[in-house]
C-alpha cells in the first residue's frame, strides 16, 4: 500500500509540474505570436507592401 501511495504522489506531482510549465509556456508563445505579427506588419510597412 505504501508503494502505491508513493507512486501515486510522484505521478501527481509530475503531472502538476508539467501542467504548470505548459501554462507558463502557452503565455509566452502567445506573446511570441503577437511579436511576430507586429514584426511582419513593420517589415511590410517598411518595404511598402501594405
Amino acid at each position: 500500500m505504501e508503494e502505491f501511495l508513493t507512486s501515486t504522489l510522484q505521478t501527481t506531482f509530475s503531472i502538476a509540474v508539467a501542467a504548470y510549465l505548459l501554462i507558463r509556456m502557452e503565455k509566452r508563445l502567445d506573446e511570441l505570436a503577437i511579436a511576430i505579427n507586429n514584426l511582419e506588419k513593420g517589415v511590410a510597412k517598411y518595404f511598402g507592401e501594405v
